[in-house]
């Protein structure tokens, strides 16, 4: 075992996800820290490093009664807790804290304590994308969705293809909030939001949260969990306006993040069982797949159209249902990160046979940023 490795030892989800009208965001947050505390046998006194986004990481501990010595509220979009993972796995070898606890919690269908949305008007957004009329993020990230379309030549059926696997494996998951099978004609028959995308290619708006707990390898025989261990991270950030991306059809940030990870992990893609790659839009497994290095360039269509990432395929993608089918209450990092953690365990709903390597991807913002993270089930 190499020196200080970290391992997640808790990793749970809030008791209900979907639509919740009885929990505000930072009780769903507490719902899933409790959860995950009590997975592993935790009490918050347990805890002395917290991180989170949404909440603050002080309404946070003190709703929890934790009192830390280590505290991360970064809060750069849905792979806020990719990035909090890596934070905290550098804080525990460190010697910053012993127990790290990251949460999420969001009333994203509910709106119950969520702060209103809003774009100030002092923000570079607000100056120089708002006054040109985009209604948020589908109409955002048709921007360099299109260039790619038109630089590659996919097509709109190749992006609603994206869906019908995910969709595939969402059938497979209980917890999922969408399992019907759909067809691509399914998806292009759906309500036109912004061109390209229609209905089905938009995340759902849900209600939930989760919350995973890393403590140091070392300590994981004292945990009823099978350990997970952190065997690489990165993170990187590009612009907070999408209308200033070096290469509307690839993400600086993903090319970073993800090499580095891949680096420190000492890996290479033929070494990954399974991958995680955030999906609010059915455009963005493309960006990742072609980002990361498992395809060329203008090849990720093709390659999730010959089925190589569907149930059966050589590179299981986004196996929980991803944010199309499975969840997404506004940031969706957690989810897919709790998705690699079940993989890793060996106890997801749609377990991938032998897998030993995830690689867990994400997205903040419209690009804006990105954080990946490798996990193994065997010890470093």
């Amino acid at each position: 075992m190499r020196q200080k490795a970290v391992t997640v030892v808790g990793a749970a989800e809030t008791t209900e996800l979907g639509v919740i009208p009885t929990l505000s965001q930072i009780q769903l947050h507490a719902d899933a820290a409790l959860n995950a505390m009590a997975e592993c046998g935790l009490k918050p006194k347990d805890i002395d490093g917290i991180a989170t986004a949404g909440e603050t990481p002080v309404q946070l501990a003190h709703y929890l009664g934790i009192t830390p010595t280590w505290v991360d509220g970064t809060s750069v979009g849905g792979c806020s807790f990719m990035i909090h993972v890596r934070h905290a796995a550098a804080a525990i070898e460190t010697g910053l804290a012993k127990t790290i606890l990251i949460t999420h919690g969001e009333s994203g269908k509910s709106r119950v304590g969520n702060p209103p949305r809003s774009v100030p008007p002092s923000s570079l957004q607000g100056q120089f994308e708002q006054p040109y009329g985009p209604m948020g993020p589908p109409s955002l990230f048709t921007v360099p969705v299109l260039r790619y379309m038109k630089r590659y030549g996919v097509t709109v059926e190749q992006i609603a293809k994206v869906c019908v696997v995910q969709r595939e494996w969402a059938g497979k998951n209980p917890r999922a909030t969408f399992r019907t099978p759909i067809t691509v004609e399914d998806v292009l028959s759906s309500r036109m939001i912004a061109y390209p995308f229609r209905l089905l290619m938009c995340c759902l708006v849900t209600d939930g949260g989760g919350a995973l707990i890393l403590t140091s390898a070392d300590r994981a025989r004292d945990f009823p969990t099978r350990p997970v261990y952190i065997l690489g991270t990165g993170e990187s950030v590009e612009t907070p306006m999408v209308s200033q991306m070096e290469d509307f059809t690839s993400s600086r940030a993903f090319r970073v993040a993800g090499p580095t990870a891949f680096q420190q992990a000492g890996i290479n893609r033929r070494d990954v069982d399974h991958l995680m790659i955030y999906d609010a839009f059915a455009h963005l497994p493309l960006y990742g797949l072609e980002d990361l290095g498992f395809v060329p360039r203008g090849e990720a269509a093709r390659f999730i159209g010959e089925g190589n990432t569907a149930p059966g395929g050589k590179l299981p993608l986004n196996t929980n249902g991803g944010g199309l089918s499975y969840m997404h209450s506004g940031m969706y990092g957690m989810y897919a990160l709790q998705e690699s953690v079940r993989q890793m365990r060996g106890i997801a709903p749609a377990q991938i046979p032998d897998a030993k390597i995830s690689v867990c991807h994400g997205v903040g913002g419209m690009f804006a940023a990105s954080g990946t993270i490798v996990f193994s089930n065997e010890v470093p």
